[in-house]
């Protein structure tokens, strides 16, 4: 994906569903998100084992989300991402973002063959300083 379609995704989103959100400030998934939330994105914490993340409620799944989802961001192993793919399709979200570290192409296809973009190995704050907040080098 090139910058352009990163700049796309990450401007026309509103809403980020973050999948393994973390409730400890240590974590990269918590600052990630705290960035995003600070940067204007709704952010909704996906974590069954938290009530509350971040001020916001969170969620057992994405499939239990009442709104609307642009971007489902993961931060779980690569090998457990299909099933996350697979509610991303059902809640029919625009765009599924594996973080920094994490991809897995057969997910990947099935995502773009239910026409939702794909972002894999990339960290959505390190893009969203570079591309739209004009703080990367």
């Amino acid at each position: 994906m090139n910058d352009d379609e990163l700049r796309e995704i990450l401007r026309q989103a509103r809403t980020v569903a973050i999948v393994g959100m973390s409730s400890s400030p240590g974590k990269t998934s918590f600052r990630v998100a705290a960035y995003l939330k600070h940067v204007g994105y709704h952010v909704i914490p996906v974590n069954p084992y938290s009530g509350e993340i971040l001020g916001k409620t969170s969620y057992p799944d994405l499939e239990a989300i009442p709104d609307p989802v642009d971007i489902v961001q993961i931060f779980r192993p690569s090998e457990t991402v299909i099933p996350i793919v697979e509610q991303a399709i059902r809640i029919k979200a625009k765009a599924v973002w594996m973080q920094l570290g994490i991809a897995n192409e057969a997910a990947a296809e099935i995502a773009r063959a239910a026409g939702i973009k794909v972002v894999m190995d990339r960290c959505m704050e390190v893009e969203h300083r570079r591309l739209v907040a004009g703080l990367g080098p």
